[in-house]
């Protein structure tokens, strides 16, 4: 009964998937189909997906879903955009190489790839086109690029990661940041070599920079101001967001785009419809999980990857990636965690592979869900935006997979990679043991 329950549930939810039904739909469809399989009712289902969502760390995604929203709306995202192009502007495939730049920077702002995709294609596209760039691949790299926003803190996907999972938020930020900046300094290093331009533009002059700098500060400070205070134990990920959107309004719009002010109620309930997107993915996905997790699903998932990978941490991450790739072809970041949440803490109870390592892998894993065909919405998004077919966008997008695939590859094989940071400055939450002496250190494995 159980397998025939799971084979309908996952049958339900491909199916309306793959006929455009919108994921949550399709993951609630299939959770109601299994909830007639088991002893529960539906006031018992609608109750799991309130829980679902009933969770402290998730609180704070409205918050930096309304920053993201102010900051694209109020344009202070193309402030920070000409402060990258004072400073790499100047280098071959010079606003390739200012894309990459601003989704670090804005990274560290927004935590969100869509407002990552709509910030650059308004202000970068126009000019790639004008310098004779390929709208295909310019579409290509600001999708690619707009990745790192899952990856860099305030990344929504971490807390999202974090609040399914028990992971500590603050250490999946810190995990984050060497896979994100390696992927943007692997995109400036390909646009050298393989993006063509034929534009050229003159170093700025130093007072330039200066000026660009001086105007992007406070903007910038953001993410400095969302770390130091969570590191520092004075603010959760939730007050964090509060902080942040506080700041901004009261701080940086005023200053930088005081004429944009009297926009922060239509900021505030575009922000809510943003909210409600990945919300409602995390409550439908919620129970799906639970029933399937009911039913015996996930436990016989991650025996059967353990079984194979021979029970080595390597080759069961491995494995895990695969899936998540696959899986992640065809729905969404956000319902793919929640759903793969019991796996991964069933495959974390017995094995030996530290929490924080398999957090940042599933969430790069998943970033890379964001460029792939046919779900991939981030190069949705730019090709839309580029005006270009969505599969132009796929074959350019073909050698920047090699990227993700090194650094995924790399961060299994290399677990510092990823817990260098948090073993730093979060030691307990990425694992360690207080020292037995008296020394006031930690003991890492």
């Amino acid at each position: 009964m159980s397998t025939l329950a799971i084979l309908l549930m996952l049958g339900v939810f491909l199916l309306l998937a793959f006929t455009g039904t919108p994921v949550a739909v399709a993951m609630l469809s299939g959770a109601l189909v299994g909830g007639l399989f088991a002893d529960v009712s539906y006031a018992t289902i609608i109750g799991r997906m309130f829980n679902g969502v009933n969770s402290v760390p998730l609180m704070a995604i409205p918050f930096f879903m309304l920053l993201a929203q102010q900051m694209d709306s109020s344009r202070i995202a193309a402030i920070i955009i000409k402060f990258a192009q004072s400073l790499v502007g100047h280098i071959r495939s010079g606003l390739a190489q200012v894309n990459a730049l601003f989704s670090i920077m804005f990274a560290g702002i927004s935590g969100s790839a869509a407002a990552d995709v709509a910030a650059n294609s308004r202000v970068l596209l126009p000019a790639m086109k004008r310098e004779g760039y390929d709208p295909a691949s310019s579409a290509a790299l600001i999708a690619a690029a707009s990745t790192i926003a899952i990856m860099i803190p305030p990344s929504v996907m971490a807390i999202i990661y974090g609040a399914a999972t028990g992971v500590s938020v603050s250490a999946l930020f810190l995990a984050g940041f060497i896979p994100g900046g390696a992927v943007g300094i692997s995109l400036m290093i390909y646009s050298y070599f393989f993006v063509k331009s034929s534009a050229k533009h003159e170093r700025a002059k130093f007072i330039d920079v200066l000026h660009a700098g001086r105007r992007a500060t406070l903007p910038i400070l953001v993410p400095g101001l969302i770390l130091v205070g969570m590191l520092t134990g004075q603010f959760t990920a939730t007050e964090a967001g509060m902080v942040a959107v506080i700041y901004t309004t009261l701080v940086v719009i005023p200053i930088l785009a005081r004429k944009h002010t009297v926009r922060f109620f239509r900021d505030l309930i575009e922000g809510g419809v943003l909210t409600s997107l990945p919300l409602l993915a995390v409550s439908c996905a919620s129970v799906f999980a639970w029933l399937f997790t009911y039913f015996g699903g996930a436990d016989v998932v991650a025996n059967l990857m353990e079984n194979v990978g021979g029970g080595g941490a390597a080759a069961t991450l491995i494995l895990l990636v695969l899936l998540m790739v696959i899986v992640g072809q065809f729905i969404d970041a956000t319902p793919a965690i929640i759903l793969f949440a019991p796996i991964i803490l069933e495959i974390q109870r017995s094995s030996d592979i530290n929490p924080v390592h398999m957090g940042v892998i599933v969430i790069v894993t998943m970033a890379l869900g964001m460029v792939t065909p046919p779900y991939g919405i981030s190069l949705l998004l730019a090709t839309s935006f580029a005006k270009v077919p969505f599969f132009a966008g796929v074959r350019k997008m073909i050698p920047i997979y090699s990227i993700f695939a090194v650094i995924i590859l790399g961060l299994i094989l290399f677990p510092d990679i990823a817990l260098w940071l948090p073993r730093i400055f979060v030691p307990q939450a990425a694992g360690c043991l207080p020292a037995p002496d008296i020394s006031g250190g930690f003991i890492c494995h």
